[in-house]
């Protein structure tokens, strides 16, 4: 994993986030996978407004068997603001924590949020992706920025995300006549590689199985039906 002090310091402001989101950008690497993916990691957030902590979880599953290999989760006290556009400078810390706890390191990682598909085109699965040095891309359930035709109600059909004139992401049909996810790929990675790992892992829903196991595992710890790895 990289270390992420190397790259900034967490206690920023909402203004030198946006500044950091602009520089750390230019260090994304969007390429074609060059190595075999076997296991692939779901990360997610869960929290309640009215109190500071947060929960991150991360589920890894092994490829094709989609069978659960390793799950952690942490609690933690935001460090950051829930500001639109910044939620990767308060959700990144506590994944990174999770990250480090994880016995083996997946080949690629799931994010429920964006990748490039973002004002500034760095949205939490480019910043993740930078700080842990793997294939990460987005997998969203709704639209941060990106225009989009409706795609055919095939599963595997996808159009196009444009923002200002460029492809961020694709409206994919993950599942027969549902609403499509919004994949977009943060580093390491490409569009047509992000598509064809969010359509390998299949398990019958909208939502890809990493991050839908990773959403009920992260909202299991916020209800207090699983146990934190660690917390702090």
């Amino acid at each position: 994993m990289a270390d992420h002090a190397e790259f900034h310091d967490w206690a920023v402001t909402p203004h030198e986030a946006v500044m950091l989101q602009n520089r750390l950008r230019e260090r994304l690497i969007l390429q074609s996978l060059d190595c075999d993916i076997t296991t692939i990691a779901g990360a997610d957030i869960s929290f309640n407004k009215y109190f500071p902590e947060l929960f991150a979880g991360i589920v890894v599953l092994a490829l094709p068997s989609l069978e659960v290999v390793e799950e952690v989760g942490v609690e933690v006290k935001a460090a950051f603001p829930y500001v639109p556009g910044l939620l990767s400078f308060r959700e990144t810390p506590p994944l990174l924590r999770a990250w480090r706890l994880l016995r083996a390191k997946p080949d690629a990682m799931m994010l429920d949020g964006q990748g490039i598909a973002h004002p500034r085109r760095f949205g939490i699965a480019c910043h993740v992706g930078l700080l842990t040095g793997i294939p990460s891309f987005g997998c969203a359930k709704s639209v941060l920025v990106g225009a989009f035709d409706e795609p055919p109600h095939e599963r595997g059909a996808w159009t196009p995300m444009i923002h200002r004139n460029e492809i961020v992401g694709a409206a994919l049909r993950t599942k027969l006549r549902v609403q499509p996810m919004y994949v977009s790929p943060g580093h390491l990675i490409d569009l047509q590689d992000s598509i064809r790992l969010a359509l390998a892992c299949d398990g019958g829903y909208r939502q890809p199985e990493p991050t839908r196991l990773a959403h009920h595992f992260v909202n299991a710890l916020r209800r207090g039906e699983r146990v934190p790895t660690a917390t702090g």
